[in-house]
Parts: structure tokens; C-alpha cells; sequence
């Protein structure tokens, strides 16, 4: 299974000091968070997309493009890309710049994001929500499928012979997940399409969870792609861990209480019993999160959020060491100890799907100009260097 963290960008006052970081502040510690991440031995990294205050996250091909050239290892991903929002060019354009020079080392999560009043910003209904999400992402499909594209539809103007570039890396486009809390249309979206769906539970029971996540794989297994059980999951989460359990309570209460994500609202007690907060030590997060598998079964990615609500970067960067070198390597022993072999441990990675699409007849041009892939080869060997 992967392990990783994911970033809401949010700019909080931190209520034990007063102090409030700008802007750039905020940016500057999400790179240092996930460049420590990479260095610490964790999977992902995620970033959140939002173009509205408290946040900063707008612009994630941006951010994890710098990533990109800064890290190793690391998993480079977006823990939401507005498929209602954002034109389906851009995002095909964009997202293959960021596969090519990552050389493959990223993937990608479409929603519909939290923010109302997005929809307007950018020239949209809120209404459309739905509409807007399944044909924007037929579109993204086809323009990094098809090389040349004539398209028409409702929300956008038509298309007549169109190429975006850079072509995706290798002829392949990078796997997709689909998130989302509660609208069962976008988890049959992720299934009949064969993509990920990750449900980014952090504000909600396990049973919704299981609902969603068994609906997934139903419609996962009715569309052909396989057994329901072999269905790529992902969820959310959300801890604060320190050695002693009382300590981590007790540094943890005051950032709880007044997070603009849920503060002001229910005890730290009674929204950790609800959801899957978990604020203690490396066992209680070990002992919950080991558990999931009996809840959604076996799954293929674990996103931590540790980075909200006002915490310090040296704080986070702490978190971070207990996940990697605490938690996550007992989490992936009781996880991976009974998984049967059928089952994928992990997403599929980008060399796994040249793979199959090879095998398969259906990889694209990846070169516009000659239909050959030694320009997206080369980059990708320097990506990878």
C-alpha cells in the first residue's frame, strides 16, 4: 500500500502564538513539507486545488512541477484538480507537461472541490456540478487518447482538429482517480472508466465510507474491469501523534478548536469518534488505521493530512517523521500480511501501464511531429536522472 500526505494549502493563524504566515510563507513550507516527505520515505504527496482565501494551493502543476526537479522518489499528486472549473484542454495540457517532465512520477485526482462560489468565478453553474464533471472528463479522455480531436458538446466550444501537446509521456496518459464524499455519480464515473476512487473520509463516519467504497467496487467489477476486490481504493485521514497520547491531546486541542475546517463546532473527543481523526500515539493511529482493510478491504493508497490548522512547519515536519519512521512501516506489515496476490498492493505505475498498453495495441503517438517517442523518451530519462 501507499502511504503519503496531502496538503489543503490553508493559511491559519496558529492560536498558541498568534502568529500568521503570508502567503509565500505558506507556499515556501508546503515545499519543504514535501521534499522532507520524499526524503523521510513516504509515498505521495498531494496538494489540494483552491483559488480563494484561506488557501494558496491554486495553481498545483506549478507547485509539483518545481517538485518534480527537487525530489526523488516521491509520488507527485493532487488531492483535487477542479474537473468542473477548469477548462479540459488546460488539464490535458498541463497534466502531460507535469507527466513528461516528472518522467511519469505523478498522477492525478479530479473533483468537484468544497468551494461554491468557484462555479461563477470561473464562469460556470454550481447547478451543472455533475454534467459539468462527466463531460469535462470525456473530453480530457479523448485529448490525451486521440491525436486529433473534433468534439462538441455543452459547456465549452467545439473542438475541430485539435492536438494538445505535449503529447502524454509515452503515448500513455497518467492514471486518474476520482474523489469524492458523497455523490455516488462520480464514484460510477471512476468505475466505469477502470480509474481510482479515493474517499477523502476526513469529515465523515466509516459506515458512509463503506457505502461509497462498496458502490465503487460493484460498479468497478459490472463494468469488466475486474473483480470487485481488485478495485483501486484510496482514503483520507487525518492524525496528530506524539510519543505519549495525552501529550499529543493536549498540543493538538488548541489548533482544533479554532481550525477554519472544523472548528467551533464538535469536541476534539466527539469528532474523532466520528471520523477518522486520530489524535495520540504511533499505536492508537497504528491500532485504527490497521483496521480499515475490515472496513473497505484491501485498499491502495493511505492519504494523511498533517498539515493544517494554524501547525508549525517544524511541528509538521514531525509528524512526518513519526508516520515514516513509526506508523507506516506497521501499518504496511498488517496491511500487506493477508493481502491475497490477486489484489493490487499499489496503483498502477506508469511503467505497469506502458506495459499493458503495449501489450494491449493501445498506446498513442507520443511526438506530434513524427509519431515516435524518442523526444518524450529522452526527457523522461532526464526526469529521471
Amino acid at each position: 500500500m501507499q502511504f503519503g500526505i496531502f496538503s489543503v494549502s490553508d493559511v491559519t493563524t496558529d492560536p498558541t502564538t498568534g502568529r500568521t504566515p503570508d502567503d509565500t510563507e505558506r507556499v515556501r513550507s508546503m515545499l519543504t513539507i514535501a521534499r522532507h516527505a520524499d526524503e523521510a520515505g513516504l509515498d505521495v504527496f498531494a496538494t489540494g486545488e483552491h483559488h480563494n482565501p484561506p488557501f494558496v494551493a491554486s495553481s498545483p502543476t506549478t507547485l509539483l512541477g518545481y517538485l518534480a526537479g527537487v525530489t526523488k522518489n516521491i509520488t507527485l499528486s493532487t488531492a483535487t484538480t477542479l474537473i468542473t472549473t477548469n477548462d479540459p484542454v488546460r488539464l490535458a495540457e498541463e497534466y502531460a507537461m507535469l507527466q513528461v517532465v516528472s518522467g511519469g512520477r505523478m498522477d492525478l485526482m479530479m473533483g468537484r472541490g468544497n468551494t461554491g462560489p468557484v462555479y461563477p468565478w470561473f464562469g460556470q453553474d454550481i447547478r451543472n456540478g455533475i454534467p459539468l464533471a462527466v463531460e469535462n472528463y470525456a473530453l480530457l479522455r479523448r485529448l490525451w487518447t486521440e491525436d486529433v480531436v473534433d468534439w462538441e458538446g455543452r459547456f465549452r466550444t467545439p473542438l475541430q482538429g485539435f492536438t494538445s501537446t505535449p503529447r502524454p509521456l509515452d503515448g500513455v496518459p497518467p492514471f486518474v482517480w476520482h474523489g469524492s464524499i458523497r455523490s455516488p455519480e462520480i464514484a460510477e464515473q471512476a468505475a466505469y472508466y477502470g480509474d481510482g476512487f479515493l474517499h477523502n473520509n476526513i469529515f465523515w463516519p466509516m459506515h458512509h465510507t463503506q457505502q461509497m467504497v462498496r458502490f465503487y467496487r460493484q460498479r468497478y467489477e459490472h463494468h469488466g474491469h475486474g473483480r470487485a476486490d481488485q478495485a483501486i481504493v484510496g482514503l483520507g485521514g487525518q492524525v496528530f501523534v506524539r510519543k505519549n497520547s495525552q501529550d499529543a491531546v493536549r498540543e493538538f486541542r488548541p489548533y482544533f478548536d479554532v481550525a477554519p475546517v472544523y472548528g467551533h463546532g464538535p469536541s476534539l473527543e466527539d469528532f474523532s469518534a466520528q471520523t477518522p481523526l486520530t489524535v495520540g500515539s504511533p499505536q492508537q493511529v497504528i491500532d485504527r488505521y490497521g483496521a480499515f482493510v475490515d472496513k473497505v478491504g484491501y485498499y491502495q493508497r493511505q492519504m494523511f493530512l498533517v498539515d493544517h490548522a494554524g501547525l508549525p512547519l517544524k511541528t509538521v515536519l514531525e509528524q512526518i517523521d513519526l508516520l515514516a519512521e513509526e506508523i507506516v512501516p506497521e501499518l504496511r506489515r498488517i496491511v500487506e500480511a493477508e493481502r491475497p496476490a490477486d489484489v493490487p498492493a499499489n496503483p498502477p505505475t506508469h511503467a505497469e501501464r506502458v506495459a499493458a498498453a503495449r501489450a494491449g495495441g493501445h498506446t498513442a503517438a507520443t511526438h506530434v511531429g513524427d509519431g515516435t517517442d524518442d523526444v518524450t523518451g529522452t526527457l523522461a530519462e532526464e526526469a529521471r536522472a
